[in-house]
C-alpha cells in the first residue's frame, strides 16, 4: 500500500519541485558562479571561473574578492543596515495599523467581512508601479495632501515628503498592509469564541482576555504577516527609487546600480548571494509558523 502512494506523493511534489528548480536553484548556481570570478571587459563582463588549459587539463579559477570588497567597502554595509532598519519599523507599523483591521473584519459578519475584506483586496486589481504612482500625486509638494492642507489654513507651505524617508515608509506600508492583514484575519478568524466566553464567566475583563486568550492565539499569524512584509520590503527598489531621495540608498537600488550602472556582474552577484542568505533566517521563521499554522 505505501509503495502505491509514494508515487501518488511524488506526482503532487514534482511540479513545485521542478518550477522552483528551474527558477530558483539553477538562477543561484548562476549568480553563485558569477560571484566568484573577475570582472572583465568582454560580453558578459566576467572571467569564466572553469577553464581548459594548453595540455587540455580543467582549471579551476575562483575567487572571494568580491565577497572581501563587500565588507570593505562602506556602502554595502549602509544599504543593508537601512534597508533592514526600514523594513524592520515599517512592519512594525503594519502590525500596528493591520491587527485592528484584521479584528474588526474577523468579529464582523460574514457579509460585512466579505465588503471589507474585497476593499483589502482591491488595490491587488492594479499595477504596484500605477499604486506608487498614485501615492506620488498624494504626497508630492503640490499634491492633494498639501493642497487640502494648505487651503484648511493648517500648514503655511507645502510639507516637505517626496525623497525622504517618510515617504518611503509610506510607501511601504501603503503597498504591504494588505500582506498583513489577511494573514492576521486568516489566523483571528478561526479562533474559538468560546473561550473568550469563559474568560468573561471567569470574571476576565476584555483587555485582559485579549491579552491571555486573543493574543497568544494569534501569534502564527503575526509571524506570517511581517514575513510576508519584511522579505519584500528588505529588498524593495521601485519604492526608494521613486519616492526616496539619494540618502535611502536601500539594497536594491544597489543591486540595481552594480548590475546596469557599474556593469559589475560579479559584484553584484556577490551582494545578492549576501542578500539571500541575510534573508534565509526570516525566511525559515515564516516556513515553520505557516507548517504549523496549516497544521492546527
Amino acid at each position: 500500500m505505501r509503495l502505491l502512494e509514494r508515487p501518488g506523493r511524488w506526482l503532487i511534489i514534482l511540479p513545485p519541485m521542478l518550477f522552483l528548480t528551474v527558477f530558483f536553484l539553477v538562477p543561484f548556481a548562476f549568480a553563485f558562479k558569477i560571484s566568484l570570478a573577475e570582472t572583465a571587459p568582454r560580453v558578459p563582463p566576467f572571467t569564466d571561473i572553469l577553464t581548459r588549459t594548453a595540455d587540455g587539463h580543467l582549471q579551476l579559477s575562483v575567487s572571494l574578492a568580491n565577497f572581501k570588497y563587500l565588507l570593505t567597502d562602506e556602502v554595502y554595509g549602509v544599504a543593508y543596515l537601512y534597508s533592514l532598519k526600514t523594513a524592520f519599523f515599517s512592519t512594525l507599523i503594519c502590525l500596528a495599523l493591520g491587527y485592528p483591521m484584521a479584528y474588526a473584519i474577523s468579529r464582523a459578519s460574514k457579509t460585512t467581512q466579505s465588503i471589507l475584506l474585497l476593499i483589502i483586496i482591491l488595490p491587488f486589481w492594479t499595477s504596484f508601479l500605477l499604486r506608487v504612482y498614485a501615492l506620488e500625486g498624494v504626497i508630492r509638494d503640490g499634491g492633494i495632501l498639501n493642497t487640502v492642507l494648505l487651503k484648511l489654513g493648517l500648514v503655511s507651505q507645502p510639507l516637505k515628503i517626496m525623497r525622504t524617508s517618510v515617504a518611503v515608509y509610506l510607501g511601504i506600508i501603503y503597498s504591504y498592509l494588505p500582506f498583513m492583514v489577511l494573514p492576521l484575519f486568516a489566523t483571528l478568524e478561526k479562533l474559538d469564541n468560546t473561550l473568550l466566553e469563559a474568560a468573561a464567566d471567569l470574571g476576565s475583563p476584555p483587555w485582559r482576555a485579549f491579552l491571555d486568550v486573543t493574543l497568544p492565539q494569534s501569534i502564527p499569524g503575526v509571524i506570517a504577516g511581517s514575513m510576508l512584509v519584511f522579505i519584500p520590503a528588505v529588498g524593495e527598489f521601485v519604492i526608494p527609487s521613486l519616492l526616496g531621495g539619494p540618502d535611502n540608498l536601500m539594497i536594491g537600488r544597489v543591486l540595481w546600480d552594480e548590475f546596469f550602472g557599474n556593469h559589475d556582474w560579479p559584484v553584484a552577484s556577490a551582494v545578492a548571494i549576501a542578500f539571500l542568505f541575510l534573508l534565509a533566517g526570516p525566511i525559515a521563521i515564516y516556513q515553520y509558523y505557516n507548517v504549523r499554522q496549516q497544521e492546527t
